[in-house]
């Protein structure tokens, strides 16, 4: 198969690029660093070069996994205007730009896998930008697979767990705060980012991606970890102000 990865030079991209090498795919990575192609995927006009170059490779694509993005906390109302467009200019516009660009290159019966995040699912405090970024991802990924319901393209939206990978350290983390929050924004991070023992390998992560990837028809959605699954069921059966209140008190320090 011909497949094509952003975000494919670390983490979660790199292991699937990697995995599917070692079974004789070919496999294309685009990233902004150490990777076939480099490119910022919310460079449109970078973007297009490199599925031009892509077209002359590959001929199609049977496979599309959109990775590529990166994670922002802080508070809504302290975060700086230039890093929440580059939040939603990657993790958004640049999945919305790698589909414009591979749906005409897609073979008959390919299939679009973009990667979402259970924070996707469950609202978090100072994780606003990441959190709303990926619900937009996970809609974008629905209405996709409606609008190409009538051809034999198939879509999903996968929403992993907590995975051990560089991602958590990468996270751009803005501390800034004021007499609302104190050390809150700082603690509240800290909580999530020292739990790093109790996220799933990375190993394991890509062989439940790569399983639900091989299925012959694919669900609009599905949610990795047992907690996750859970929770995400659980919450259906409560009211929202509930759910946001313990929510608060587990991740609000």
């Amino acid at each position: 198969m011909n497949i094509v990865i952003t975000g494919a030079s670390s983490g979660i991209g790199k292991g699937l690029k990697e995995f599917y090498k070692q079974l004789g795919h070919r496999v294309v990575g685009i990233s902004r660093s150490n990777d076939d192609y480099l490119c910022d995927v919310s460079d449109k006009k970078r973007l297009k070069e490199v599925f031009s170059y892509i077209k002359e490779d590959l001929g199609q694509i049977d496979i599309l996994i959109n990775n590529a993005g990166f994670g922002l906390s802080g508070a809504i109302e302290l975060i700086e205007e230039n890093e929440i467009r580059k939040e939603y200019e990657v993790n958004v516009l640049g999945a919305i730009f790698v589909i414009q660009e591979a749906i005409p290159l897609m073979s008959k019966n390919g299939k679009i896998i973009n990667i979402s995040s259970a924070c996707a699912l469950f609202p978090l405090p100072f994780r606003a930008f990441y959190c709303s970024s990926k619900s937009a991802v996970s809609m974008l990924s629905d209405c996709l697979r409606m609008e190409l319901s009538k051809t034999n393209l198939q879509v999903t939206a996968i929403c992993p767990c907590d995975i051990k990978t560089e991602f958590t350290k990468n996270r751009v983390k803005n501390f800034k705060t004021n007499e609302r929050y104190n050390d809150s924004i700082k603690l509240s991070a800290e909580k999530i980012d020292n739990a790093q023992d109790k996220r799933m390998s990375l190993d394991k992560a890509i062989k439940i991606i790569t399983k639900i990837i091989s299925k012959k028809n694919l669900k609009p959605q599905y949610v990795m970890g047992f907690r996750n699954k859970m929770l995400y069921q659980v919450q259906k059966f409560f009211p929202k102000g509930l759910v946001l209140k313990v929510l608060t008190k587990i991740f609000y320090k």
